[in-house]
């Protein structure tokens, strides 16, 4: 006879698995969509937090259904979407293997809160991966920082 844990489905949602600490508390964009040159130059994404869900009651408009023109309650997601700063772009050229990056350029007005994220240590580095720089590139991209909002 067989052990009940080897004969019997799992109990419970495997969704929320693993259970840890998230690595990083803002999000990261792991894919951008393929640049349309046709198009104006735009960004493609924005940052933005889910903060939480919550219920509304609207009017449903369906024609044919049974609940046309009734109150349905719905669930919907609540997203926080921060002010963005762009600080900085970074310019690509085309290779025959892709994209590389060939050189970035910082504003000139990064608050002292923004600089100190790129340092490990503020107060014995020195200042020098900030520096402005003059050449043309293919393929910008853009650089931004979050302030913090009391």
């Amino acid at each position: 006879m067989s052990h009940r844990k080897f004969s019997a489905p799992r109990h419970g949602s495997m969704a929320f698995y693993p259970k840890k600490r998230s690595a990083r508390h803002r999000g990261k964009v792991k894919a951008f969509p393929k640049d349309d040159a046709s198009k104006p130059v735009h960004l493609t994404c924005f940052i933005g937090y889910k903060a939480g869900m919550t219920h509304i009651v609207r009017e449903a408009d369906r024609p044919g259904s049974k609940i046309n023109k009734k109150e349905v309650v719905e669930a919907v997601t609540v997203l926080e979407t921060p002010p963005m700063i762009v600080v900085g772009a970074v310019g690509y050229i085309e290779t025959p293997f892709g994209l590389r990056a060939l050189v970035n350029v910082w504003a000139q007005h990064l608050s002292e809160e923004c600089r100190r994220r790129f340092y490990k240590n503020w107060y014995v580095s020195r200042t020098t991966c900030l520096r402005p720089s003059g050449r043309h590139f293919v393929c910008p991209r853009v650089y931004t920082h979050e302030p913090r909002v009391f």
